[in-house]
This record gives structure tokens, sequence and C-alpha cells, in this order.
């Protein structure tokens, strides 16, 4: 009696089925989509959710959802959740419903939603290229994001000092107010220390990154504006030694700032002293820093490496570039102050000077000087550090031509060639040319 109760039941639908929808194929697959489909979804943006009756027509369908807080009616195909959280995060899959008729459930697809709050979203990194400016450069900028590929576009910012604060605002570099689609960027023309920061923005509203943390590209040219200068005029030290750093220019208020590697960016309050605009650095501990001046009034300044160190000698070497043309000296100095001799000097780890003389001396700089320097002494050897060769301007040179050169020399040789001749036993009656 319960079989042919059961069997009743299945004809019924059946015949219903036939009624409703005559020989149409009927729909028995749901499929659901995240719009955008990206990896990560990150703390406060926006998805879309969507169901999908596969040849389900254009028939009027219920739906059911997986998580069951989507199933408030009246139900929808699909559901846009804004400020996603945590809690969003989960496998998600659906089903239609039509009068008696019922697809299966979709393939679940999970939405993940980063552990990251609001107030601290995700930071990208910003890289320059190169990190010290020579003659000519171009600075290349990169943004690199978790999941590059996943819809991103990309801004470009200069750091500029906020007067209030050891902080900086951001000011839009040049085109790319929309944003730019490539991770990187080419800032043309740069000639003086500066600071770059990047950010990353995708979806509609659009949702942006926090900024990059400053990265800075540095030259060791002075500008009229803003100047740094070391004393002792030198780029290694002792530790104990006093070392002052001072910023000059047109401003009154400077802070003196240092990036160590691998540390953050810092300022003279936290390793030093200033008065004004001179800042006493402390050299109790070895280390290798880049130090420049900024002011909230204009560019930043020159840029210097300062080595303080241990060993018991150092080299002595301008902190400053060195104009191509010029004179240097570079020396070697020990801890005690007492005088050394036999000293060997290397450029680029390579060997230059082996004798008694205990100074290096260039009598006229040239570009191929430029490297790492470091000297030796009694098994000793100092750090190394870069000096600079500048390039000497060439504007107002008079340069002649190369063909009125060439003219000019086969000139001189014909009448050279013609004077010979008309000297000669030969054609000395035939000569017609005199000399008065």
């Amino acid at each position: 009696m319960k079989m042919g109760h059961t069997l009743l039941c299945v004809l019924s639908l059946f015949l219903l089925k036939t009624l409703v929808y005559g020989n149409a194929e009927v729909p028995d697959k749901a499929t659901v989509t995240l719009q955008p489909n990206w990896p990560l979804i990150y703390w406060g943006e926006t998805i879309t959710v969507r169901c999908q009756i596969q040849g389900g027509g254009d028939t009027e369908w219920t739906y059911e959802w997986t998580p069951a807080k989507l199933n408030k009616r009246p139900t929808h195909s699909e559901y846009r959740i804004s400020n996603a959280t945590k809690s969003d995060s989960g496998d998600y899959r659906c089903r239609g419903r039509k009068d008696y008729l019922l697809t299966e459930w979709s393939d679940s697809i999970t939405l993940t939603v980063s552990y990251i709050f609001p107030t601290d979203k995700p930071r990208p990194i910003v890289t320059v290229f190169p990190s010290w400016l020579g003659p000519g450069a171009s600075v290349t900028l990169n943004c690199q994001v978790e999941h590059p590929s996943a819809g991103w576009m990309f801004y470009w910012y200069k750091a500029v000092p906020k007067p209030s604060d050891d902080s900086y605002s951001y000011e839009l570099l040049p085109g790319n107010s929309s944003g730019t689609e490539q991770g990187s960027y080419m800032v043309h023309g740069q000639t003086h220390t500066a600071g770059y920061v990047c950010r990353a923005g995708r979806g509609d509203p659009v949702f942006y990154t926090d900024y990059s943390r400053p990265k800075f590209v540095w030259s060791g040219d002075s500008h009229p504006a803003a100047s740094l200068t070391v004393s002792p005029d030198q780029g290694q030290h002792f530790t104990s030694d006093s070392v002052s750093l001072s910023c000059e220019g047109n401003s009154t208020e400077w802070r003196l700032r240092r990036f160590p590697a691998a540390r953050r960016l810092s300022n003279c309050s936290q390793w030093g002293s200033m008065t004004d605009s001179t800042c006493n650095i402390s050299t109790s501990l070895p280390k290798t820093a880049v130090y420049w001046c900024e002011s909230v009034s204009g560019p930043f300044s020159n840029a210097v490496t300062i080595t303080v160190q241990s060993a018991d000698i150092l080299l002595v070497s301008p902190v400053r570039p060195v104009t191509e043309g010029d004179s240097v000296t570079l020396g070697c100095k020990s801890r005690t102050g007492q005088p050394l001799s036999d000293v060997f000097f290397y450029l680029n780890h390579k060997l230059i000077q082996n004798d008694s003389r205990v100074e290096l001396k260039i009598s006229a700089v040239s570009k191929s000087d430029e490297g790492f320097y470091k000297c030796r002494c009694s098994g000793e050897e100092s750090p190394q550090s870069w000096m600079a060769v500048k390039a000497v301007s060439r504007h107002g040179i008079f340069l002649f031509p190369v063909s009125l050169i060439v003219r000019l020399v086969l000139g001189i040789i014909l009448i050279v060639l013609l004077v010979l001749l008309c000297h000669s036993t030969q054609f000395k009656d035939s000569c017609s040319i005199r000399f008065t």
C-alpha cells in the first residue's frame, strides 16, 4: 500500500511537469560566480555573488543559497556585498526552484576576505632604480602588491615634507591621475635627491591600498637652495669621533634624515642633537648610512654616505663628488694618530699604489677614477668608500667642426709641400712663389 502511494506521487509529478513544461528540456544545474573573481578580497571591498541557471530561459525562478543568511524573502539571483568583512568569507552555492521543479545544487565557490582590518589596508612596496643619480639618468619606479595581476591600477607620488610633523604629504606625479595599468613609472629629468611613493586601487567603487613607505633616490650634487656639509669633510669616521652635519640654503627650518641599511627612516633627534641647522651625530656604534637635509619650503639637499667604524684604520676621502679635472688626495689614518708607512691603495679591489708614499694623489681626476677605494697598512684594512666624479660642464666651450679642422690641416700640409718644392734644385727656377 505504501509503495503504491509513492508511485502515485511520482506519476503525479511527472504529469504536472508535462503540463507545465511540455516537451521542453528541464534545467538541472546552477552555477555560482563571483564578480570580480579575485583570489583575495580585502576588508572593505565590494563583491557580487551571482547564481545562474543553465538553460533556465526567462522563466521565473526563486533561489536557495548557502550560506543561509542569503535566504531572505524575496530571494534573488545575485547579492552585492559592500564593505566585505571576514564574516563574508566561506563557500557559496545555490539552486533554483520553479513550482515543483528543483535544480541540483551548484558547485561551491570560495570567497576569501583578508584578515586585515579597515584601518590596516594592504601596503604596497615601492622600489627605485638607480638609488644614486648619475648625469642624465632616468628613475624607474616599481610598485609591488599582493596578487599583482588582480585588477590593480597604480598611482605615483612625490614625497613632500609636512611642516607639522616628521611625515610627508604626497604630490601626484604628472600623467597618472587615472592610474597606470603597469606597475612601473619612469621619472625623467630628476637631478636632485627626492622621495617617491605609490599606492594601488581597484574595483567600483575604487578600493585603495595604503600608501607605500617612501623610497628615496639620492644625488651627491648640491642644490642652490639646499646643501649638506660634513665636518670633518670625509666619508669615514672612527667610533667616538666628533662629527657634525650642517644644512645650508633657503630655509630657516631643517630636518636632517638618515636611512641606514635594512632599517627605517629616522631624524637627527633619534641619533644625535640638533642645534639650529647643525646636527652633532652620535658615533658610539659602527654603522653606514645615507644622510640628507629636508625643508618644507624647497628641494632636498645633496646626500652623503657616512661610515662610522670600529677598525683601527680608515680611508680619508672626500664625502662629496669631485669635479672632473680637479686634483684630489686620499689618505689612510690610524685610530691612534700614529704616522703610517707602506700604505696600499685599492680601486674596486684592484691594487693601484704600493710604495713608500702614504697618500694617493690624483692631479686631474677623470671619470675612470670613480669607484670604491680602500687602504691597507700593516695587515689592517679600512672599509671601502665610493668616490664620485662629477663631469665638468661643457657649456660655453667653443668646439671647431671636424670638417673645418680637417680642411685646416690639409691646407697647412699643402703649404709646407709647396715651400719644400720651391726650394728644391730641380724646380727652383720655375717656382713663382716669393717670400718677402
